[in-house]
């Protein structure tokens, strides 16, 4: 039997009348989407949906009714229905319960329209698995959506919703679910059935506290609520096991919560009201990576933080901080620490704008060792070289260190003790180095910081092979250029060249975009390219004192990266 419907004489009387008015689609789309399923009709200025799209699956193809031959790409009588309909950023008011006539698509996209309701025939559509309706003005959600069985993604953010009807617990499939930027107030406790969600996104509301029942989401990875009047996160949230990223920014929050989650890797807390960072709380966060506090009023940080072991990323900037604990420096991890805008006492400004790795330098030198936390008589080894090589240093700090000897190499004996232990920082400076010491490079895969300053290197051959290199002060050697192989040093932000032999800029530094500070202070360097330092637009500190140059060139001022740091020549 046909699967078209002849439609009766009162249907082609009514299209016939409407016609003027309908929105036309080209026929082509029309057939191209018979074919694979698939209609894309975004940006297309639609006030309305044609009829001839909701009657894609059931009304006859202009091909049928025509005495023709087809070929075999032709033959419309296998037409594919409908599962795929894009009507993103268009001008929709609204949806016609003839949406049912499409029952089995699986993505429908109405974001960017200006919807104020949906139509209860959406509930009809039992194989959507995508319902795109953000940036609309919808005020509310109908029940019927809530029957969606297999729906695994509702982005329903940018609307005007104030509440949501407690059967949204029904959507028992849905993995991603993102609420943002609507005026909830408070959110269902049927919330907590959605046990499939993977990420959920509630920023942007007005949220004075959360379910409890968000303790069974066991799955979610992330979770955003940004941006809302949260004064405090229920306890059990430490019962959601999978969370890896957690968004609490622009809250009302006093204290860091006890969060004893076992994948937890990000953790964002800026801009609320802790005053305190307990021991108890920052103890549980073993896995983390990233560690958001920036525009608090914390007041000191507890030696504990040392704790975090797995700690990369730092962020304090903006609190009322005034004492540093040298034993930050030893987190083993900690690639990026920010603490602009704190009042710290004993550090200066210009130590901070150099970066981390200056940074913790400092602070390391400002350890005093412990004798009891050292293991007994095995601080310091005197190697058969007579050389000594501090242990403790390579297994605690990762640090490498075989400095001011005045010696022109390195002995091998210095490397075996560094052997297999993840060495992550090598100090060679204040020797008579001719040369990058070759096994060095037995290190490539770990090191991140290399200080080879106040020695005779007249080239940086292997230097390019450091590819988790961070930085890197060759200062006050005999260099005059750079390997161009170093441009795959795609981690560097600092590199430090004052006191040697450039003519110029050297050409390489141009190309690696992660570079921070660079300074090539008290060189001869007579030409910088300003159009080609633009392309380094993290690029916030630059020293070009005592060079050749006569003037800097104005298009420097474009360069918006770079701080007030930027130092003109004095010749």
């Amino acid at each position: 039997m046909s699967r078209f419907k002849k439609m009766d004489k009162g249907d082609s009387v009514s299209n016939f009348r409407t016609a003027p008015t309908e929105p036309t689609v080209p026929y082509g789309l029309l057939k191209a989407a018979r074919t694979s399923g698939q209609l894309n009709l975004s940006g297309r200025g639609l006030e309305e949906v044609p009829q001839s799209v909701y009657r894609l699956n059931i009304d006859t193809p202009q091909e049928a009714q025509q005495n023709v031959s087809f070929r075999a790409t032709d033959r419309w009588w296998e037409q594919t229905d409908l599962t795929k309909l894009l009507l993103s950023s268009n001008q929709l008011t609204q949806l016609s319960d003839d949406i049912r006539l499409l029952p089995v698509l699986n993505t429908l996209d109405l974001h960017d329209n200006q919807l104020k309701s949906l139509p209860s025939a959406l509930g009809e559509l039992q194989e959507l698995q995508q319902l795109r309706l953000s940036h609309n003005q919808l005020t509310s959600v109908p029940v019927e959506l809530c029957t969606l069985k297999n729906l695994r993604s509702l982005t329903l953010q940018q609307n005007i919703l104030e509440s949501l009807p407690e059967e949204l617990g029904q959507l028992e499939n849905l993995t991603e679910l993102d609420l943002s930027n609507n005026h909830l107030k408070d959110l269902p406790s049927s919330l907590g059935n959605l046990t499939c969600l993977q990420k959920l996104i509630l920023c942007h509301n007005k949220l004075t506290c959360l379910p409890d029942s968000l303790a069974n989401l066991t799955n979610v990875k992330l979770l955003d609520c940004s941006k809302n009047q949260l004064t405090d996160i229920p306890a059990n949230i430490s019962e959601m096991l999978a969370l890896e990223q957690l968004y609490l920014r622009h809250n009302k929050l006093r204290l860091l919560p006890y969060l004893p989650l076992p994948a937890l890797k990000e953790l964002y807390f800026g801009n609320n009201q802790i005053e305190q960072l307990d021991t108890e709380q920052l103890a549980c966060l073993k896995t983390i990576s990233l560690l958001e506090l920036r525009d608090n009023k914390i007041k000191t940080l507890p030696e504990q933080i040392t704790l975090l072991t797995t700690l990369t990323r730092l962020d304090l900037t903006n609190n009322e901080i005034s004492i540093l604990p040298a034993t930050l420096s030893l987190l083993p991890s900690l690639k990026v620490l920010l603490l602009q805008g704190n009042p710290l006492r004993g550090i200066r400004s210009d130590l901070l704008s150099k970066g981390t790795n200056e940074l913790l330098k400092y602070l390391r030198g400002r350890i005093k060792e412990d004798p009891e936390r050292v293991d007994e008589g095995h601080t310091v080894m005197t190697l058969p070289s007579q050389a000594t090589v501090n242990v403790h240093n390579i297994k605690t700090l990762k640090l490498l260190e075989y400095s001011e000897k005045q010696a022109d190499t390195i002995p091998d004996e210095v490397f075996d003790a560094a052997a297999d232990q993840g060495v992550t920082t090598v100090n060679f400076s204040k020797n008579q180095l001719t040369s990058i010491p070759s096994r060095l490079v037995e290190f490539c895969s770990s090191l991140s910081d290399i200080n080879l300053g106040f020695n005779r290197l007249t080239n940086c051959s292997h230097i390019f092979k450091f590819l988790q290199l961070v930085h890197i002060d060759l200062r006050n050697n005999q260099l005059s250029d750079l390997p161009s192989e170093m441009m795959n040093l795609t981690k560097l932000a600092c590199i430090i060249l004052s006191n040697n032999r450039f003519k110029s800029f050297p050409e390489v530094l141009y190309q690696i975009c992660s570079l921070e500070t660079v300074l090539l202070a008290n060189n001869q360097v007579g030409r910088v390219d300003p159009t080609h330092l633009m392309k380094l637009d993290r690029l916030s500190t630059l020293d070009l004192s005592n060079n050749d140059l006569l003037s800097i060139p104005p298009e420097l001022g474009l360069c918006t990266s770079l701080s007030s740091t930027v130092k003109k020549s004095t010749h």
